[in-house]
């Protein structure tokens, strides 16, 4: 059985209209399917999307059970954040070296294991990213080689202690709390 969100729009017209080192946007005529069983007909609409190639997201956890998170500032919403370690997925690369590489980038530490979560889109409305995320551990120290553009600072949080920044608002990024949420669920091994 094909599932709704597999039905494909048609695209009558698209256009790149910006051109940027980590994503670009495009604006797309479409006409939509109309949802199975219902009366109403295709929608015919305008839609600017982000193309993005996607990213990863890792949930390094401790032999103790404690996160390890990163904080950096965000110019986009004017705020520094604690987030899990996150970065975009090179052409052709890997998504799990992807993710071993921005661990290792970010924090220091390298995964003994690594194991697959789960894949979401985190603003299906425009972007196209999805995101990949990971649960690390057995976590080894290394040495962190942030880019050039990042200023990073790392903590590691026990699970009541990231419970309370998530009921304050102090947790506010989406794969943050998607990992953190997911990750104190069954199958956390």
């Amino acid at each position: 059985m094909k599932a709704a969100s597999r039905r494909e729009a048609r695209v009558k017209e698209s256009r790149v209209v910006f051109r940027g080192r980590v994503f670009r946007v495009r604006q797309d005529v479409v006409e939509e399917p109309a949802l199975p069983g219902s009366r109403r007909p295709q929608l015919r609409a305008v839609r600017e999307i982000v193309e993005h190639h996607g990213s990863v997201v890792v949930l390094p956890v401790f032999s103790d059970g404690r996160v390890l998170l990163v904080r950096q500032y965000r110019h986009a919403v004017g705020d520094f954040l604690w987030e899990l370690v996150a970065g975009g997925i090179e052409p052709g690369e890997n998504p799990r070296a992807a993710a071993h590489r921005e661990l290792e980038e970010e924090t220091g530490y390298r995964a003994g294991r690594l194991r697959r979560l789960l894949n979401f889109y985190p603003t299906p409305g425009f972007v196209s990213e999805k995101m990949i995320l990971y649960r690390a551990t057995d976590l080894r120290r290394g040495r962190a080689c942030p880019e050039a553009d990042e200023s990073l600072e790392t903590r590691a949080f026990t699970r009541s202690q990231l419970e309370r920044m998530i009921r304050r608002g102090q947790l506010r990024d989406a794969k943050t709390l998607v990992g953190v949420l997911l990750g104190r669920g069954p199958g956390r091994g």
